[in-house]
This record gives structure tokens, sequence and C-alpha cells, in this order.
């Protein structure tokens, strides 16, 4: 019981200080997320509500990584297991156990009503948190790949264009 109520905390605490970084427009910011043990950063304003994992209704014929539809606040959004689109894991069963798994709508205005499953939230960071990466390899990457930074212990953040995600052939072809 406790573990829930620490949870609901972070949870509306990270959601105040979404909220205020999208109101400080003097400030680039990043909502934190990790998939399949990798860390990524998407753009504030790309990103739409963050949900608990709600229930998901299959739906036949699609890739194994489309995880189905779910109702969110009234709208049904297609979901995609975000790690195992990226190619990072294999594509997780529907019903598995998700402790801290939520589900990252992707903002109204990018026209695509779906959210990406992450596996967990790790807050949010700002430039001021984070140095580009030099040293990544250029080379073949799709186009929602972003800049990769590093933080301050050392550790890698891909940044991932959720627009341009949204537009992405692959994305967007969940037919099996």
């Amino acid at each position: 019981m406790a573990n829930r109520e620490a949870l609901r905390e972070l949870q509306a605490r990270l959601a105040e200080r979404l909220q205020g970084a999208r109101n400080d427009t003097r400030q680039a910011g990043w909502l934190a997320l990790e998939a399949a043990g990798a860390s990524l950063l998407v753009s504030l304003p790309s990103a739409g509500e963050i949900f608990p994992l709600s229930p998901l209704l299959p739906v036949p014929h699609t890739q194994p990584w489309f995880l189905g539809v779910a109702n969110l606040r009234g709208g049904l959004h297609g979901v995609v297991d975000l790690g195992a689109f990226l190619g990072l894991r294999p594509p997780m069963a529907r019903d598995a156990h998700r402790e801290h798994a939520r589900l990252l709508a992707l903002n109204p205005s990018l026209g695509a009503h779906c959210a990406v499953l992450v596996d967990r939230l790790s807050g949010l960071r700002g430039v001021h948190q984070l140095e580009r990466d030099t040293a990544v390899a250029d080379g073949p990457r799709p186009r929602f790949a972003g800049t990769t930074w590093r933080d301050a212990a050392g550790r890698a953040w891909q940044e991932i264009d959720l627009a341009a995600l949204a537009r992405h052939e692959q994305f967007l072809g969940i037919a099996a």
C-alpha cells in the first residue's frame, strides 16, 4: 500500500513539473523514460498525457509490437510497445505484468491517436543537465532518432522525436 501511495505522489509531482515545464518556454526540456533498458528522451511539447497501464483490446492481424487499443479519457488510442518497436526486445504478451509501465499518449496536436508503452518514467531532464554525446557513430538512423545525450553520471540518453515517429512508415504500418 505504501508503494502505491509513493507511486501516486511521484506521478503527481511529475505531472506538476511537466505542466510547469510546458509553461516555462525559457528552457528546453524532455520527459525521460526507459524502454527495454534503453534510456530515452521525448520533448515535452510532443508528449501528451501519461496514463497507468489500462486494459488493452487486441487487434487481430497486426504487428507483434502493436498491443491493441486502449480507452484513454474516452478516446481510443492504438498502443505500441516502444521497446519491441525499436527492436530492443521481443514483443511481450499483452497481459504481461508490468509494475512500473506507463502509457505515454502522443500530443493530440501530432494528429495520431496513439500511445507508447514504456517500462518506466525517469522524470524530467533539462538541457542544463545533459551534454551532447559527440562519440556516437554516424550511420543510418531512423528519422525519429534525434541527438544522443549524456548525463553527469555518464548515462546515454537517446532523444526520440515523437512527431517524426508518428509519421514513420513502419510505425504507421501496423498490419501484419
